[in-house]
C-alpha cells in the first residue's frame, strides 16, 4: 500500500473517532461552536474515504482508455473537497444565526473543554503526519488534506476560546461569534483547493522559473538553432512538455536524437521528485511561421 493511500485510511478513522466525540457533546450542549467542529469532522471522514478511492484510480497506469493516465482525479478530488468545505461553512454559519434567534444557552461546558483539548492534540498530530507524507510524496490530495486537517486546528483551537470565555464570562453571544467567524475562515479555507484543482483540471502550465529552467536545457545546445510550441501541465506527480526543436539542417538523425536524449535528461534534473513525460519533436528549419500561417 502507498505512503498515499496509508495517510488517507489514518485520516478517515481519525475523523471517525473526532466525529462521534464532538457530536456527542455538541448536541448534549447546545454551544454552536463545538456543533461546528463536529459537522467539520464528519465532512473529514467523508472527504477523506473520497480521497482514498480518488489516490486509488489516481495511481492507476495508463491504459488503452486513458492513454495519459489518470493523474486528474486528484484534481477533481480537490475541487470536490473545497467545495464540501465551502458548503460545511455555510451550514455553521447559519447554527450560528439560529443560536443567536433562538437564544439557546450552551451546557456541559467543562465537558465540552475536555474533548475540545482532546480532538486539538490528535488533530495536531494527524497535521504533522500528512505534511510529513505530502512533502515526501508531493501527492495534490495529501497537501489538500493536510491543509483542510490545518484549519481545522486553527477551528478546535478558535472554539476552545469560545468555551473557556462563555464559561467565565456567561455571555452566549461570544459562542456566537466565535462559531460564525469559523465558518467565514472555513469557506475562505477552500477557496485555494478549487482554484488549485480547477487550474489543473485546465491544463495550467507550471511556473515560469520552471519554464525558463527547461528552455535553458536546450538553449545551451550549439546544435539547436531554436525552438517553438513549447506547452507544459503538470498533474498529480507528473510533468508534461511538449516541444519542437529547430536543429542544424545538416545534421543527421542519430546525432538530433543523442542531443534530445541529452536534453531530457537535463530536464529531468530539474525536479527529481517529478515523473518528467517528454515529447521533442525534432525540425530541420524552423517552420513555426509557416504552420502558424496555415
Amino acid at each position: 500500500m502507498s505512503p498515499q493511500r496509508k495517510a488517507t485510511i489514518i485520516s478517515s478513522s481519525v475523523a471517525a473517532i473526532l466525529t462521534l466525540i464532538k457530536l456527542a457533546v455538541g448536541v448534549a450542549s447546545g454551544s454552536v461552536a463545538v456543533l461546528a467542529s463536529a459537522v467539520d469532522s464528519i465532512l473529514d471522514m467523508f472527504v477523506s474515504v473520497f480521497n482514498y478511492f480518488a489516490i486509488s484510480n489516481a495511481e492507476k497506469p495508463a491504459d488503452k482508455y486513458f492513454n495519459y493516465g489518470r493523474g486528474k482525479i486528484e484534481a477533481l478530488a480537490s475541487v470536490i473537497e473545497g467545495t464540501i468545505i465551502s458548503l460545511s461553512g455555510l451550514f455553521l454559519l447559519y447554527q450560528a444565526l439560529e443560536k443567536a434567534i433562538t437564544g439557546e444557552v450552551s451546557k456541559y461546558l467543562e465537558e465540552s473543554l475536555t474533548v475540545m483539548i482532546i480532538s486539538l492534540v490528535i488533530t495536531t498530530s494527524l497535521v504533522i503526519y500528512l505534511n510529513y507524507i505530502a512533502k515526501k510524496t508531493n501527492n495534490m490530495v495529501i497537501k489538500a488534506d493536510s491543509l483542510h486537517y490545518k484549519t481545522d486546528v486553527y477551528t478546535n483551537i478558535a472554539v476552545l476560546l469560545s468555551l473557556v470565555l462563555v464559561k467565565f464570562t456567561g455571555y452566549e453571544v461570544i459562542d456566537i461569534v466565535i462559531g460564525a467567524s469559523i465558518s467565514l475562515y472555513i469557506i475562505y479555507s477552500a477557496y485555494e483547493l478549487i482554484q488549485n484543482g480547477v487550474l489543473v483540471l485546465l491544463d495550467k502550465a507550471v511556473s515560469q522559473k520552471i519554464v525558463k529552467k527547461i528552455e535553458n536545457a536546450f538553449n545551451v545546445e550549439e546544435r539547436v538553432n531554436n525552438h517553438h510550441l513549447l506547452k507544459t501541465r503538470e498533474v498529480g506527480d507528473k510533468i508534461f512538455v511538449e516541444v519542437h526543436l529547430v536543429f542544424d539542417c545538416l545534421i543527421t538523425l542519430m546525432e538530433a536524437h543523442k542531443i534530445s536524449d541529452r536534453i531530457e535528461n537535463k530536464i529531468r534534473k530539474i525536479d527529481k521528485k517529478k515523473k518528467w513525460v517528454i515529447n521533442i519533436h525534432m525540425d530541420p528549419y524552423d517552420d513555426f511561421e509557416s504552420n502558424d500561417e496555415k
